[in-house]
C-alpha cells in the first residue's frame, strides 16, 4: 500500500559491523532470565543518546492496549501469552513510553496513541529501560509478579494487526464463516501462500465489516476472501475476537486515506519531530535530522514558500523572506512542546538533504539560520520543526509543559 512506503524503507541501511548483541532470533525472554539476567551470555543492545538503534536490536512484545497516557506518549499493554511463559506469568502488565524517534502505525498509516482504542491487540519492538531507570516496576493485578519483558520500557515502534499484516503484505484467507456460532476461520497468508494453521477467530455482534466504502453485515463474509482485521482479547480465549474486518482493498484504502489525514492535522499543529545533531553558535545556524514515522509527504512542505509575516514570531527578518522557512520549538522526550506559539525562533532553512534513511530517521536533514539561539538549541535535544507555511496555533492547555517545572 502506498502509505505505508515509508514505513518499508525504515530500517533499509543494514549495519556493516558484526553484530554483539542479542537479538529475538536467540530465543525468548523467560522468568528465569528476568530474575537473573546474565543467565544469557550476549546481553541485549541498549539504546545510546543521540544515535539511533541498529536495525533488528529490539525485542518483540505483543498485547492488548490497556491503558493510555498520550500526553507523555505513555501506554500499558496486556503481554499475549506464548510458549514460553511459565505457569502464573501469564496476561501481566508491561508499562512502556514510546522513544522521540519512536513510530506509531494504525490502519496502515501514521498515528498518535490517542488514535487507538483501548482493546487493540498491538505488535511492538521495545528496548531496555535505561540503566539508572528506578522506576517502580507494574505488578498485575492481583498478584506480585511482573512480566519477563518488565525492563523493556522504551517502545520503538507500535501498530495495530491491520498495520503489521499490510506492512508484510499478508492476509488472512477466509476458510469458513459460521454465523450460527459466529466463529470465522482463517489462515494467514503472504504471497499467494499459507505461513500457518488455520486459526478459528471470535466474531461479535458489535464487530464492524467494512466492504468498500461503506458497512457490511456478516452475510458479506464468505470463504476465499482475502481480509484484514483486528482483535481484542488476543490468546485469552484462543485467537482473539474480531473488532473489525476491511474485505477489500477499496475498504482499507479508505481506513489508511482516513488516518493519514487525521496524522497530517495533527503533525501540522505539532510540528515535525527531530533532534540537533549540529549547532554553529557564531552564524546562528542550527542542524536537525527528522525523525521517521511521519508521512514523508510532510517532508516536501518544507520546501514550500510563504512571504506573509502574520504569526512570525522572530525578532528580525529572514535573509531571503522569498525563501523556504521555518521555526523551531524545544520538545521533551515526549514530543511535549512547552509554548510553540511564543517559545519559536527561527529562520530561512539553507538546506534540506537527504540522509540515509535508518532506524527512527526520516531520511531528511534540515540546515536553518535562526534568527536567536535559544538555551535548547543543543546538540541531541529533541526539538518540533514548523515550516512557516504551516499556521501555529495554541495547542489545548494540557499539551503544553509550559508552567510545569
Amino acid at each position: 500500500m502506498r502509505l505505508l512506503i515509508g514505513l518499508l524503507l525504515t530500517g533499509s541501511i543494514l549495519h556493516a559491523e558484526p553484530r554483539n548483541f542479542r537479538t529475538d532470533a536467540d530465543g525468548p525472554v523467560t522468568a528465569a532470565e528476568a530474575r537473573n539476567p546474565k543467565e544469557k551470555g550476549i546481553a541485549w543492545y541498549q539504546l545510546v543518546e543521540g544515535q539511533f538503534p541498529p536495525e533488528g536490536s529490539a525485542h518483540a512484545i505483543s498485547g492488548e492496549l490497556m491503558q493510555v497516557d498520550h500526553l507523555d506518549r505513555r501506554f500499558q499493554i496486556r503481554v499475549d501469552r506464548n510458549d514460553s511463559q511459565d505457569a502464573g506469568f501469564v496476561d501481566l502488565p508491561l508499562d512502556s513510553a514510546m522513544l522521540p524517534y519512536g513510530a506509531i502505525y494504525y490502519h496502515g498509516a501514521p498515528a498518535a496513541l490517542q488514535d487507538i482504542p483501548i482493546g487493540t491487540h498491538l505488535h511492538g519492538l521495545f528496548y531496555l529501560k535505561e540503566p539508572n531507570d528506578k522506576t517502580p516496576w507494574l505488578f498485575g493485578p492481583y498478584t506480585s509478579r511482573r512480566t519477563p519483558e518488565a525492563d523493556f520500557r522504551r517502545c520503538f515502534r507500535i501498530e495495530d494487526d491491520f498495520s503489521f499484516h499490510a506492512r508484510q503484505q499478508q492476509f488472512w484467507k477466509i476458510d469458513s464463516v459460521d454465523l450460527q456460532s459466529k466463529k470465522l476461520t482463517a489462515t494467514l497468508n503472504e504471497s499467494g501462500k499459507a505461513t500457518g494453521q488455520p486459526k478459528i477467530f471470535d466474531l461479535l455482534t458489535s464487530t464492524r465489516v467494512m466492504k468498500g466504502e461503506g458497512f457490511a453485515d456478516f452475510k458479506a463474509l464468505q470463504p476465499g476472501q482475502s481480509v484484514l482485521f483486528n482483535l481484542s482479547w488476543a490468546t485469552l480465549y484462543g485467537p482473539g475476537r474480531i473488532t473489525c474486518i476491511w474485505l477489500d482493498e477499496a475498504s482499507r484504502a479508505l481506513a489508511s486515506a482516513q488516518q493519514i489525514e487525521l496524522h497530517r492535522n495533527h503533525i501540522r499543529e505539532r510540528g515535525l519531530p527531530g533532534w540537533i545533531t549540529a549547532v554553529d553558535d557564531e552564524l546562528e545556524i542550527v542542524t536537525i535530522a527528522l525523525f521517521g514515522g511521519v508521512d514523508t509527504a510532510l517532508f516536501d512542505e518544507l520546501s514550500f514558500t510563504n512571504s506573509e509575516k502574520v504569526g512570525w514570531p522572530l525578532s528580525r527578518e529572514a535573509d531571503n523572506p522569498s525563501a523556504p522557512k521555518g521555526t523551531i520549538a524545544v520538545s521533551r522526550d515526549s514530543l511535549m512542546t512547552y509554548d510553540p506559539v511564543n517559545d519559536r525562533k527561527g529562520g530561512n532553512i539553507l538546506e534540506i538533504k537527504k540522509i540515509p534513511v535508518e532506524p527512527g530517521c526520516g531520511g531528511v536533514q534540515i540546515r536553518v539560520k535562526c534568527d536567536m539561539l535559544l538555551e535548547g538549541y543543543r546538540p541531541r535535544r529533541i526539538v518540533r520543526f514548523y515550516p512557516a507555511t504551516w499556521k501555529v496555533v495554541a495547542l489545548p492547555r494540557e499539551e503544553q509543559f509550559s508552567g510545569r517545572e
